[in-house]
């Protein structure tokens, strides 16, 4: 399980370092594709597969699902952490999450996400100022 949020920095190669603790759970290697909300998402290969299967068996025939997949299919990028426990990011990537020089780390459960700094703060603050209401509409479905 992913948790917490950790700040990093990329340097001139676009590598950014992965939190010591989440090292074993990411093995040998790491997905990276585009995310939501100006995101990158950042699996470990075995949830990844477990997602692109069902991202694979969606119905071509709807627009949205079609839309998801290619979202997150054609974006990923097959990365393996360097001794360091370093990633290197695609530049398209960097692009899509305007990732500039300070990021955020961030675990959510199964997945990681990486953030601009600047971003993620916004996006922070933004979510704290709605958490009672995200509260009410959660706890309609049970959380």
């Amino acid at each position: 399980m992913f948790i917490g949020e950790y700040s990093y920095t990329i340097d001139e190669k676009g590598r950014v370092a992965t939190p010591v603790k989440y090292r074993v759970q990411l093995g040998d290697g790491v997905v990276v594709t585009r995310g939501l909300d100006n995101c990158l998402f950042m699996y470990a290969k075995k949830d990844w597969a477990v997602l692109a299967e069902k991202l694979g068996n969606m119905p071509t025939t709807d627009k949205s699902a079609r839309d998801y997949a290619r979202l997150m299919l054609a974006g990923a990028m097959d990365i393996e952490p360097d001794k360091a426990g370093r990633i290197v990011l695609p530049q398209y990537l960097r692009d899509f999450a305007s990732l500039k020089k300070n990021v955020v780390v961030a675990g959510l459960y199964n997945r990681i996400e990486i953030w601009d700094e600047t971003t993620w703060k916004k996006y922070e603050q933004e979510v704290e100022k709605n958490s009672g209401d995200i509260a009410d509409k959660l706890s309609q479905l049970g959380v």
